[in-house]
């Protein structure tokens, strides 16, 4: 472990207290899970350092890699307890971890066939790191999933040889890709002259001794404004090759010695890129809830300090936290982070079930998720912003816990960029309403919707109308109405909240 305290002190009852009260973050497991985080600083921690405390806590397997299937509670509870350091260390660890345990493992035990999840556990047990080779160049947070590494297969060789046919295609933003052992790669597969889409490979990136695999470069993303203890880098593959075995095939396969595709016609078969998105709704609840945890111990702590902090000529309410618009934001803001942590719950609880059914969930429930990874995070970013504008240079001070608000940044386009979020939600709301439009015409509003939604489409079709009378391809006039598209995300948001919580549509907070 890294030897070192946890600094500056936690909110009074230690970091766990401000991880929501129905968590079981009192039992002995989520006890002894804190006690082995609690050594965790970042200040003055090279990222090799932060790697080599996570490999103890991979190694001791309190939290196992099959959780995220077997205990999903347990999994996104860690990830709640980290993110309870947050304030103090920033965002660096947490997605680190979160890395390790979601996007690397998460992906093998849901693409991995019985010989992989025992590579899993033997990774395991060696304390070993894993990355996942996703984002690229030209495809990242803001570009939507698209994947231009091929992978293309030999069955002379019985193997996948990878390559990053331009510099779009090289990997990019890899979080622990400078330290890690091994990678889950997502490439575009070929085999037999036939393209068979992006599936997901488990591959040792390097040597017993630290060096690369042949064919592996990979470069330093840069300095950052925060999270400096966890590696960000750039990953290329040169004729890089992958033996038959590294190819996750339970749900898409290659014949080892003919090439030919092996996939399931069954009608409930899953899409290997479809089980890879999974990935993406478990590490979404998981960013919402981090969000959460972080800014509810943000506003604690400073809480501890406005309380004590004296005003001169306040009378007989002294204190910073009785000034009324700091006191009105406290209440403001306990009252919209409990509605948040509700929403977040019911949407663990609905992917947890989908997890243990090993499934992915229904759409209703994808929505929720993005819904919640929106809202959440823009609540969260608000209010700590607002925050620290009333508490003057005290959020300027090291400590505080302002200077890692970036770590809601980081929650912001992790797991897909809330902007690209939102713009889903509209296109697929925009569809609805077009097909609707088409059956019944404006007299039906599709069932359940809000009038808001039925307005904002109907600004968002005079808008593109228009700017195609004007000649407008079609992206460049779904690009002209941009406000109302994002207007019309909001209203879909505000219904998903609204529906779960079992609130009237008209609810605001």
């Amino acid at each position: 472990m890294v030897p070192g305290t946890w600094v500056p002190a936690a909110p009074a009852g230690g970091p766990t207290s401000v991880v929501a009260s129905n968590d079981d973050a009192s039992t002995p497991w989520a006890r002894g899970f804190a006690s082995e985080i609690s050594l965790l600083r970042s200040k003055g921690v090279t990222y090799a350092q932060s790697a080599d405390f996570l490999r103890e806590i991979v190694r001791r397997a309190s939290l196992r890699f099959t959780d995220i299937r077997d205990d999903p509670r347990r999994f996104f509870l860690a990830h709640r307890l980290l993110a309870a350091h947050a304030p103090a260390h920033g965002p660096g660890f947490w997605i680190r971890f979160t890395v390790q345990f979601n996007l690397f493992a998460g992906t093998v035990v849901a693409l991995g066939g019985p010989a992989h999840l025992r590579r899993l556990d033997a990774i395991q047990a060696a304390g070993e790191l894993g990355c996942f080779c996703l984002t690229e160049r030209l495809a990242g947070v803001n570009s939507g999933l698209v994947v231009n590494t091929t992978a293309t297969y030999d069955p002379a060789t019985r193997t996948f040889v990878l390559n990053s046919p331009s510099e779009g295609a090289v990997k990019n933003w890899i979080s622990q890709g400078l330290t890690a052992e091994w990678a889950v790669v997502v490439a575009d597969v070929t085999t037999g002259g036939r393209r068979v889409g992006p599936h997901g490979f488990l591959a040792r990136l390097r040597e017993k001794d630290g060096s690369l695999k042949e064919g592996v470069t990979v470069g330093d993303m840069g300095e950052k404004t925060t999270g400096s203890d966890l590696d960000n880098a750039w990953v290329q593959f040169t004729e890089f090759q992958i033996p038959h075995a590294g190819l996750l095939d339970r749900h898409g396969g290659v014949d080892a010695a003919t090439g030919a595709y092996l996939f399931d016609k069954n009608k409930n078969a899953k899409k290997p890129m479809e089980m890879i998105g999974q990935r993406l709704f478990t590490g979404r609840v998981a960013v919402a809830q981090a969000a959460l945890v972080f800014s509810r111990a943000l506003f604690a702590k400073t809480r501890q300090y406005s309380d004590r902090k004296m005003c001169a000529m306040r009378g007989t309410t002294p204190a910073l936290s009785d000034v009324p618009q700091l006191r009105a934001l406290y209440d403001e803001a306990d009252a919209r982070f409990a509605r948040a942590e509700a929403f977040a719950s019911a949407c663990e609880a609905e992917l947890c079930a989908a997890l243990a059914a090993d499934a992915p969930p229904p759409p209703a429930a994808t929505r929720a998720i993005a819904v919640a990874k929106i809202r959440t995070v823009e609540t969260c970013v608000e209010l700590c912003h607002r925050l620290k504008q009333e508490v003057g240079s005290y959020a300027l001070m090291a400590g505080t816990g302002f200077e890692h608000t970036d770590f809601l940044q980081c929650c912001k386009f992790a797991e897909g960029d809330s902007r690209i979020l939102s713009q889903k939600l509209a296109r697929d709301a925009f569809g609805e309403w077009q097909r609707n439009e088409r059956s019944f015409g404006n007299e039906r509003p599709p069932p359940g919707w809000s009038p808001e939604e039925v307005r904002a489409c109907a600004r968002v079709a005079a808008a593109v109308q228009s700017a195609k009378g004007r000649g407008a391809s079609k992206v460049q006039a779904w690009d002209a109405a941009w406000r109302d598209v994002y207007a019309l995300a909001d209203a879909v948001c505000a219904r998903a909240m609204a529906g779960t919580l079992g609130e009237a549509l008209d609810a605001k907070l």
